[in-house]
């Protein structure tokens, strides 16, 4: 009788169990649900956005010669008049609140697992609110934009800032140019920004957070690595015109991919996704 009474409790305990789960598991449906609807009423018009995407494209495409002088230039020429007085005219403002700000701007870029689990989440997001291909684009963006940086650093190889020239605040180990930092803004931040312009509209809180947040973001990585004394400034210069040629070229593909429906949701005559089916 009692290992039937115990057998009995535990039946209960489970049929309980079941419906809390379930409800869980229709509460999770639902806010992911609301979060797409609410990114799909925030869509613009296809057309518009590829006229947005191409205004974006055609300002990155003029930044690739200026790129390639640059690279050629610092490869002969390690250590320029004008980088040092740069970084001496940063440098001269020493104020705590300044410092702690420069330091916390590059922090993200600093600490690998909190970059790399930026990009993963986002990711996550993107995918789960039926945008598949912006989804595969941030992580390869990101991941290629790496690449590209390990590449031209070796073929460049230029040495970073010594103390004898600058205050070297952070100090960083590696090769200079282009800065490694701003590229991964660039093409994680970067692109969330783009992404934000070119898909969608209207003044809700988490597009003008996509807006506000990465271009900050994007703007200040560059002077934080030249007042830190890890970069010489042409170093920021050059990454912030090759990252935005490589963000203009996987803007390009990912337009050229949107427009054909890669990734994209199937929908019924009634317009619902057919996965909800």
């Amino acid at each position: 009788m009692q290992r039937r009474s115990i057998d009995e409790r535990r039946q209960e305990d489970t049929s309980q169990q079941k419906p809390v789960s379930q409800q869980i598991q229709k509460n999770t449906q639902a806010a992911v649900e609301g979060a797409a609807q609410e990114v799909a009423a925030a869509r613009v018009p296809w057309y518009r956005a590829v006229k947005r995407g191409q205004i974006l494209l055609g300002v990155y495409a003029l930044q690739l010669a200026l790129f390639g002088l640059l690279a050629w230039w610092v490869h002969f020429h390690s250590v320029l008049s004008i980088d040092v007085t740069i970084t001496r005219e940063f440098q001269e403002n020493q104020a705590p609140w300044l410092r702690y700000t420069m330091i916390a701007v590059s922090y993200i870029g600093s600490t690998p697992l909190l970059s790399t689990g930026l990009i993963i989440l986002a990711t996550i997001i993107f995918w789960v609110v039926r945008l598949r291909l912006e989804a595969v684009f941030i992580a390869g963006v990101s991941a290629t934009s790496a690449l590209l940086n390990a590449l031209l650093k070796v073929i460049v190889g230029r040495p970073r800032p010594t103390t004898n020239l600058v205050e070297v605040l952070q100090a960083a180990g590696g090769q200079s140019f282009p800065s490694g930092h701003v590229m991964t803004y660039i093409a994680f931040w970067g692109l969330l920004f783009s992404l934000a312009i070119i898909l969608f509209k209207g003044n809700r809180w988490w597009r003008i957070a996509l807006v506000i947040v990465p271009a900050l973001l994007v703007v200040s990585v560059g002077p934080s690595r030249v007042y830190l004394g890890d970069h010489w400034a042409s170093d920021v210069l050059g990454a912030y015109l090759i990252g935005g040629v490589w963000l203009g070229l996987s803007l390009w593909l990912y337009l050229k991919l949107k427009a054909k429906g890669v990734l994209g949701i199937k929908k019924n005559v009634q317009g619902q996704p057919l996965e909800n089916k």
